[in-house]
């Protein structure tokens, strides 16, 4: 029931706010993944790193396009396009930094093709409001989430100077993936919970699934075959 003298709009944000009450106010990328990054795949990682540069530099670049898609999905949303706004522009310079240390680091530019991530996890959305919107932000959060979360596990394993630059960007990842739960917590207070666990649950399945293709977002290698 709506407490007396306030508008309905004030009603629902109030319902919103007590919604997302037992939410923390900074969550960890483990707290939205439900899977850990295998070995495997870190293992790759700290031996292809100069593969794992090459598709973190594209990577940034489409977060940035990630974010102003959303900006024109959804101009009326005032607080969301500022928002994404400024992310988008740290996604650039994030962009341009991952592009300097391929530089220093003599690693080449090379044309690579898209890997299964981010297609198979688009392929669960739904195609229409409101609840694209919805799984386009858990989406973003997720992503974010795991991209935290594995620069968390390389940095101590890289060389200097990706050591340092991918503390830095844990840092980083770790803002973005709040923005977006943030976000969704705010757009579906009653049901982000559960559309968060359902998408989790294909994201952790593309995660840790053996993947043909090494990527930053990839599963792990494939076992070699028995002879």
């Amino acid at each position: 029931m709506r407490r007396p003298g306030l508008t309905s709009a004030e009603a629902s944000r109030g319902a919103a706010d007590e919604t997302c009450a037992d939410r923390p106010a900074a969550m960890g990328s483990d707290s939205i993944l439900l899977s850990r990054t295998p070995p495997a795949w870190v293992d790759t990682a700290v031996e292809r790193w100069r593969e794992l540069l090459l598709d973190h530099a594209n990577c940034e670049k489409k977060a940035a396009s990630t974010a102003l898609a959303l900006m024109f999905a959804y101009p009326e949303e005032r607080a969301l396009g500022t928002a994404l706004s400024r992310l988008a522009r740290e996604e650039l310079r994030h962009f341009e930094q991952v592009q300097r240390m391929m530089a220093a680091l003599e690693v080449p530019v090379t044309r690579q093709r898209p890997g299964r991530y981010a297609a198979a996890l688009r392929a669960h959305f739904r195609t229409s409001d409101p609840g694209r919107k919805l799984d386009l932000l858990l989406a973003g959060a997720l992503i974010e989430a795991r991209s935290c979360e594995r620069f968390r596990l390389l940095a101590p394993r890289l060389p200097a100077p990706l050591a340092s630059f991918y503390q830095q960007l844990e840092q980083s990842e770790a803002r973005h993936f709040q923005l977006y739960v943030d976000f969704a917590c705010a757009d579906a207070p009653h049901e982000w919970r559960r559309r968060l666990r359902e998408l989790s649950e294909h994201e952790a399945q593309l995660a840790t699934a053996p993947d043909p293709e090494f990527r930053f977002h990839s599963g792990p290698p494939p076992a070699p075959r028995a002879l």
